[in-house]
């Protein structure tokens, strides 16, 4: 954020626990007719990533509320990677494509206040921390999927310019509005260790999930993949951006 625009207030906070990030190359035609107004797509080596990323959602609070039997629950997203220049300072920011979670109230609200596209589905997680093993599955439309990642190494800062600190240093969420325009929001946390993942798996008819062109991504190898152990969040409100 520049140092001459105040801070946002907090919409929510939370932990982000055990991220699982899968991480592959897409051609940028794929991901162009779903970037912000605004924003353009942010480059890594000359290369465009999308991210299958699964975690837990834990100690969750809205405007510093605790909800009953909504603070602590699974989240699996497809996202991809984008950046709006302010002041003369690069925001890096990420997209997604779609977002699941196991309560369709928890789809309800991020829908309606950031226009995310959330939606409710039958989740269950299998955590293995000492052991670096992280597995998340849901149900679509009678499918089961799954993603899960062993990471038994130790969790370390990502070194400057490697994958791992390109795919967590984003900072700012963008989505599109019906009308056209672009939200805007941060996310303030600190750096997160990561463990390199030994291996992956997935599993689910990901062509019916993300339509033909990612679902075909998803069906070949990560270019990189890796477990963050995750820290508290803060997710600020959203503000809609000047055509």
């Amino acid at each position: 954020m520049s140092s001459r625009e105040a801070p946002r207030p907090v919409f929510l906070t939370a932990e982000w626990r055990w991220l699982a990030l899968l991480n592959y190359d897409v051609e940028a035609g794929l991901l162009a007719p779903q970037v912000p107004a605004g924003t353009e797509l942010d480059t890594w080596n000359g290369r465009h990533a999308v991210s299958l990323v699964g975690f837990r959602f834990l100690r969750t609070r809205v405007l510093g509320i605790p909800v009953p039997f909504h603070r602590d629950f699974d989240e699996v997203n497809l996202r991809f990677y984008v950046r709006r220049k302010v002041g003369g300072e690069w925001r890096r920011g990420v997209v997604f494509v779609r977002e699941l979670v196991p309560r369709w109230a928890l789809a309800a609200v991020a829908r309606l206040v950031y226009g995310e596209p959330y939606s409710a589905v039958p989740m269950r997680h299998a955590l293995d921390p000492d052991a670096g093993r992280v597995a998340y599955s849901w149900r679509w439309q009678g499918a089961w999927y799954a993603l899960s990642a062993d990471a038994p190494g130790e969790a370390t800062l990502p070194s400057p310019g490697s994958d791992a600190a390109y795919i967590t240093d984003h900072f700012w969420g963008y989505t599109r509005t019906r009308a056209g325009t672009t939200r805007e929001y941060q996310v303030d946390h600190p750096p997160w260790p990561v463990r390199e993942a030994e291996r992956v798996r997935t599993t689910g008819p990901w062509r019916a999930l993300y339509g033909e062109g990612l679902g075909k991504v998803l069906e070949g190898p990560p270019r990189s993949m890796f477990v963050a152990e995750g820290s508290p969040v803060i997710v600020r409100r959203p503000a809609l951006l000047d055509r």
